[in-house]
Parts: structure tokens; C-alpha cells; sequence
């Protein structure tokens, strides 16, 4: 029997890209109290660098962080941003007449709260953009920068009730290792090493009216950072256009051709473009299966070799093989320290 509020199968990330933000938070938080934080998610300090990191402990972190330090953006800026001001900021762009407009609030919150750097918009015929530009010489704190950009294309899709396509996203540091994460927060091109760090909307959305009432702004903060960091799918960048196609196939043999066939690409330009995004489509159902073996474990009672056979596996043996290649630990033992019963 189908559950009436089926667990979503929802993108992990890497331990790499967590490892940027605590890299950040270890030159922030006393370690004992950064240990506390990882203990009460399941994720010790000492879990294997290919381990996976889900939606919910990347959500969990983020409050126990912002709460306890009474700073919301958690130390990866120079100055403190206390307690309540992103409930001041959706406030202030909820009342705005437009996108564009609302994007203009948001730019000039930050610059009267960031020392670091300014937050220019530009406003074209066919683009806006948003602008990171430093306030002299400045480290880059590749978290930071990432964190700011995609909170205001999340509350742009909240204020306008939709998830925004974007133009580009790009970021000043140099492309990182776990740079295929960043698909997952950016339903966009993005490109590292640029002048700047920057995020572009059509132009064509700046007029788009901003419609939120003051219960919906009380029920996105209570959410938060979940409906801001974890937009939508739907208008993502291919490799996950590729994934949904896979999840709603339902299909096992589900192939390279059946994808290209549905989004009109023959499956030599499927390859080449996954290429450009250093992933593949082998490399994309691989994943699929990973995170439903990820939430299976987590919740609910069904044996390690029904879930092994749920997503392809000939035997236990091979899904308990594949498993310990994507996450470098044991299904049984993944399941021991991430059961949420």
C-alpha cells in the first residue's frame, strides 16, 4: 500500500560540499559546541569523506547553527546578522510592487547590514542581475557567496509562488571538486572563476507581482532555510531533468535513449551536454538509486534486500557492493546511524 504522504526521494549532497560550510563553521563555532551540532544531526565529525548528507541534516544544521550563535547567516560574513533579520527582509520584499523591485530591496538590506562586500542589481532590457562586489580586498568565502546568491532566488520563488528559472549563476572562486552539488541549489548554467559572483534572472520576470500574506511569510520562516535552500526540481539544469525522467518512468530498464527521445535530444548531444556538467546518465540513475537506498534506510522497517531489489540489483551482494563504492560504509551500518523511526 502507498503511504498518503509518500517520503520525497530528494538529491543528496556530497560530505565535500558539507565540509565547505564546516570549514567555514570551525573558525566560528568552539569545537565542542560544532561537535554537539553534528552529533544531534548523525553526522560525526569522523564519517568518511564519501558519505552523502541529506535535505533534512542540511536543514537541521542551519537552525542549530543560526539559533544557537544568534547569527543567521552564521558567521560567513564579518559583521554578525542577528536574530530576526531575515523575517525583516521577506517582510520588506513582500511589500515590494514587482520582482524587480523586490530584488532591489534585498539588494539594499544587505548593503546596509554586509561590510564585506556590496550587493549591486542591474537592471537591463533583458536581464537582472545580481552582484556580490567586494568592499576592498577581500577573502572568498565560497559558502558565503553561494548561501547569499541562493537565497535570493529562493524567496524570489517564494514571493512570486514559483521556482525561477535563471539565466546564469557564477561564482569568483575557482570550480570545486564537488562543483556537480551546485545543480542541485541552481536551475542554471554556473560557471566558477569569474570576476565576480553573480546570479541572472530574465528580464521578463521583473514584472512578475509579488503576492505573500503575512501567515505565509510566518510559515516559510518557520520552514526556512528548507524552502529557500531546496527549491523545486522542475526547472533545474539537465542532470536533474534527466533524474525526474528516470523517477517517473518507473521503469528499471530505463535508458539513455528513452531520456534523449523525451527531451528531444538525440543521444549523442544527451551525452555531450551531461559531459559539460561532468556527469552522465549511467552516473545520474546511479545517484537515483543511491538516495532511494539513502531514504529507504532511514525510514521505515523494509529489509536491506528488498530495498536491493526495489532499484535494480541482482542480489543483496551487489547492492551491498555498490552501496560501500557510493557512501564507503555498509547499508546495516548506515541504517543503525540514520534510522528515523
Amino acid at each position: 500500500m502507498i503511504s498518503e504522504n509518500p517520503i520525497p526521494i530528494l538529491p543528496t549532497v556530497s560530505r565535500a560540499f558539507l565540509e565547505d560550510w564546516l570549514a567555514a563553521l570551525r573558525l566560528y563555532c568552539p569545537p565542542p559546541q560544532l561537535a554537539g551540532f553534528l552529533d544531534q544531526i548523525g553526522l560525526a565529525s569522523t564519517v568518511q569523506p564519501h558519505a552523502r548528507v541529506t535535505h533534512d541534516q542540511i536543514v537541521r544544521l542551519y537552525q542549530l547553527v543560526a539559533v544557537e550563535t544568534g547569527d543567521e547567516m552564521m558567521g560567513l560574513w564579518s559583521r554578525t546578522v542577528r536574530t530576526g533579520a531575515l523575517k525583516h527582509l521577506c517582510a520588506s520584499m513582500r511589500g515590494a510592487s514587482s520582482l524587480s523591485a523586490a530584488l532591489f530591496r534585498f539588494s539594499s538590506f544587505w548593503n546596509l547590514l554586509l561590510d564585506d562586500y556590496a550587493v549591486v542589481l542591474e537592471t537591463e532590457a533583458n536581464a537582472l542581475r545580481l552582484l556580490l562586489v567586494p568592499r576592498g580586498c577581500q577573502d572568498v568565502q565560497r559558502f558565503g557567496h553561494m548561501l547569499l546568491l541562493k537565497l535570493a532566488h529562493g524567496i524570489a520563488c517564494w514571493l512570486t509562488g514559483r521556482e525561477l528559472p535563471l539565466r546564469d549563476v557564477s561564482f569568483v572562486f575557482e570550480r570545486p571538486d564537488f562543483a556537480g552539488d551546485y545543480p542541485i541549489l541552481f536551475p542554471a548554467p554556473i560557471r566558477f572563476g569569474q570576476a565576480q559572483s553573480s546570479i541572472t534572472f530574465d528580464g521578463v520576470l521583473g514584472s512578475l507581482p509579488v503576492s505573500r500574506d503575512e501567515g505565509e511569510m510566518q510559515d516559510f520562516l518557520i520552514r526556512a532555510p528548507r524552502d529557500w535552500i531546496f527549491t523545486s526540481s522542475r526547472e533545474h539544469a539537465l542532470p536533474l531533468r534527466v533524474r525526474e525522467l528516470l523517477l517517473l518512468s518507473d521503469r528499471l530498464e530505463y535508458h539513455l535513449g528513452d531520456a534523449a527521445r523525451a527531451l528531444n535530444l538525440t543521444p549523442r548531444t544527451l551525452i555531450r551536454r551531461l559531459d559539460v556538467d561532468s556527469t552522465s546518465f549511467q552516473g545520474i540513475k546511479d545517484g537515483l538509486r543511491r538516495d532511494i537506498a539513502l531514504r529507504d534506510l532511514s525510514h521505515g522497517n523494509k529489509s536491506i534486500e528488498a530495498i536491493s531489489q526495489d532499484i535494480g540489483f541482482a542480489s543483496a551482494a551487489n547492492f551491498h557492493r555498490a552501496f560501500k563504492r557510493w557512501t564507503r560504509t555498509t547499508p546495516g551500518a548506515y541504517r543503525r546511524r540514520n534510522s528515523q523511526k
